[in-house]
C-alpha cells in the first residue's frame, strides 16, 4: 500500500528525490512551459523527439505557423521534412537554453537537452553519426539520441569517440543496454588514448520501461495467456533493476534512464540509484500527487513469484537475460519495431503539418 510522503521543507515528492538521493529528474518534453515547471521540481535535463515535437507544435500551432512560414521563405528549396527538422532543432535549442545553469553546475553530466536523430536513419550508421555531429553543434549542452539498433551500436561508439554525449534510445532490453555500454566504453577509451577530454561528457542509456510492459501485454492478449494481476507492470522495472546491477558491477561510465511511463513503479522502484528518471510532465504531476514514499528502492529485488510468471514470456527472457538477444536481432524485436513505427508515423504527421502551411488546401 502506498505510504504518505512527509515532504517537510520539500515542495514535492520529485523535489525531495532530487535533493536527497542520487537520482536525477529529466523532463520528457521540450515544451518550454512544462520544462520551466519541471526545473522548479529539480529537473536537470529534457528531451525532444518527433512525437514530442509534433505534440508541442500542434498544441500551439497559432504561434508556430508564422515561424514555419518564415522557414519556408528562408529555405525555398527545402522539403516539408527538412523544414520539420528545422522546427525540431529550434524546439530543442530553445529548451537547451533553460538548462544551461544546470549544465554549468553539473559540469556536463546533466543540464542537457536530448535531441533525437531521424528514425528513418536507424539502419545507416554513417548517416546517424553525421546527424549526431550536426546536432552536437547546435548547443554546448546537447545530448544526441541514437537508437540501439544494429546500425546504431557502431554509430554510438563513433559519436562518443567524436566527443558527442549520446542517449541510446529505442532500447528495452539488457542485451541492448550492454551493447550500448560497451560501445560507449570503446568510444571513451579511444578518446583517452588520444588525450582527448571525456570529463565533460554525460552519456546515458534509456530503457523504455513502459513500452516493454505494453508489448508483453499485447503478446499475452494475442496468445490468450493470463498472469496474476499487476505482474506485467513489473517487466520494465525488472529489466531496469537487472541492468543497473550489471552496470554497477562492471563500472560502465554511463547512466541508465527510465522513460515511457505507465505506472509509479517505473519511478518509485528506481529511486536511490545513480540514474535518470524522465517522465512526461503530466506524469510528474501524478507522481507528486501519488502519496508514495520517497525512499531508495533500486536495490530491492523484484519478487521471485513475479519473475517466475514473467519468465513464461519468451520476449521477457530476451529482455532480461544478458544473452537474450544478439545485436543482429535488435531490429526485429517487437518493441523496437513498434516504437520505430510510431516515431516514423510522427515524422510523417509533422511533415503533413508543415505541408499544410507550405501548400495550403485551396478548398
Amino acid at each position: 500500500m502506498a505510504q504518505t510522503t512527509s515532504l517537510g521543507s520539500y515542495k514535492t515528492a520529485l523535489h525531495q528525490m532530487t535533493q536527497t538521493t542520487a537520482t536525477c529528474l529529466w523532463n520528457d518534453s521540450a515544451s518550454i512551459e512544462e520544462l520551466t515547471r519541471s526545473i522548479a521540481d529539480g529537473a536537470v535535463g529534457a528531451t525532444c523527439n518527433p512525437v514530442i515535437a509534433l505534440a508541442v507544435v500542434k498544441a500551439d500551432l497559432a504561434s508556430w505557423k508564422p515561424r514555419i512560414r518564415a522557414l519556408i521563405d528562408e529555405l525555398p528549396s527545402a522539403t516539408e521534412s527538412q523544414i520539420g527538422w528545422k522546427v525540431v532543432e529550434e524546439l530543442s535549442t530553445r529548451a537547451a537554453t533553460l538548462l544551461e545553469p544546470a549544465f554549468a553546475a553539473h559540469r556536463g553530466r546533466n543540464g542537457r537537452l536530448s535531441i533525437q536523430t531521424d528514425p528513418h536513419l536507424f539502419r545507416d550508421s554513417a548517416a546517424l553519426v553525421q546527424q549526431a555531429v550536426h546536432f552536437h553543434q547546435l548547443a554546448a549542452n546537447m545530448i544526441v539520441k541514437i537508437p540501439a539498433t544494429r546500425a546504431g551500436i557502431p554509430a554510438i561508439e563513433e559519436a562518443t569517440y567524436r566527443g558527442i554525449s549520446i542517449n541510446a534510445t529505442v532500447s528495452f532490453t539488457l542485451p541492448q543496454c550492454i551493447a550500448v555500454a560497451e560501445a560507449v566504453e570503446r568510444g571513451l577509451s579511444r578518446r583517452e588514448r588520444e588525450g582527448k577530454d571525456i570529463a565533460s561528457m554525460g552519456p546515458v542509456c534509456t530503457i523504455m520501461v513502459g513500452r516493454l510492459d505494453d508489448w508483453l501485454k499485447a503478446v499475452a492478449d494475442k496468445d490468450g495467456v493470463t498472469v496474476d494481476p499487476g505482474t506485467l507492470e513489473w517487466a520494465g522495472v525488472a529489466v531496469f533493476k537487472q541492468a543497473y546491477q550489471v552496470f554497477r558491477a562492471r563500472g560502465y561510465r554511463l547512466r541508465l534512464l527510465s522513460a515511457a511511463f505507465r505506472n509509479h513503479l517505473q519511478w518509485s522502484e528506481l529511486i536511490g540509484g545513480d540514474v535518470v528518471i524522465s517522465p512526461p510532465y503530466a506524469w510528474q504531476v501524478r507522481l507528486n500527487n501519488s502519496g508514495v514514499a520517497v525512499e531508495p528502492r533500486i536495490d530491492r529485488p523484484v519478487e521471485p513469484r513475479v519473475l517466475e510468471q514473467l519468465y513464461r514470456f519468451a520476449d521477457f527472457r530476451r529482455a532480461f537475460d544478458e544473452d537474450g538477444l544478439a545485436i543482429a536481432e535488435f531490429d526485429g524485436y517487437g518493441p523496437t519495431r513498434r516504437t520505430l513505427r510510431q516515431f516514423l508515423a510522427a515524422c510523417a504527421e509533422l511533415d503533413a503539418v508543415i505541408r499544410d502551411v507550405m501548400v495550403p488546401d485551396p478548398a
